[in-house]
């Protein structure tokens, strides 16, 4: 994306953990159900590469021909990207499952814009926000706007179940209708007693 505040950057992490919060109680599919305005939204799991410690981003990605691809919008600064060049073996929760990866630097320039192009037109409207109106751009503009844009491809290689993955928080929809129905009822009862 262009040129971002720090200020900016602090509101993607918060906007981040609202994402990873939605896929965690098993809306991810939800999340991508408007793509034109929200974006195709992926969460991609990687290894801190300082720490070793497991972490989660939530990215706007574009399946092509199989394979995923996403972009860096802040290039080789952002802290996912540095991530997955220290540790290429990722995970990533798709609306339509969960998948172990590989994930690599797409250099190749023939395949980059193209590419680069279907990745921006499935961010959404996060594009034309941040200052890249994708319909109204020539290959050039777009080329020149993404230049410090890092293009990952990730290739599947396994699909995944069991905990850990979207969905672990699910269990709290019961639990959350049984509280609010239980609020509702008691709620009815002190209103008869008045």
């Amino acid at each position: 994306m262009a040129d971002l505040t720090v200020e900016t950057r602090k509101y993607f992490k918060i906007f981040n953990r609202f994402m990873l919060f939605m896929w965690k109680l098993g809306l991810g599919p939800y999340i991508n159900a408007w793509p034109e305005v929200g974006g195709q939204i992926m969460v991609l799991n990687h290894i801190g590469r300082k720490t070793g410690k497991r972490c989660q981003t939530p990215l706007n990605y574009a399946e092509v021909n199989g394979e995923i691809y996403c972009a860096a919008g802040f290039g080789s600064t952002s802290d996912w990207y540095k991530n997955i060049i220290a540790n290429p073996q990722v995970e990533i929760w798709l609306p339509n499952g969960w998948w172990a990866g590989i994930a690599e630097e797409v250099l190749d320039a023939k395949l980059r814009l193209p590419i680069m192009h279907k990745v921006l037109i499935a961010s959404g409207a996060a594009a034309p926000v941040f200052g890249l109106p994708i319909k109204q751009m020539s290959d050039e503009q777009i080329a020149e706007a993404t230049a410090n844009y890092s293009l990952v491809r990730i290739r599947r290689t396994t699909a995944r179940t069991g905990p850990g993955g979207p969905g672990d928080l699910a269990g709290i929809w019961p639990l959350a209708t049984l509280f609010l129905l239980w609020l509702l009822l008691t709620r009815r009862r002190c209103n008869r007693k008045r």
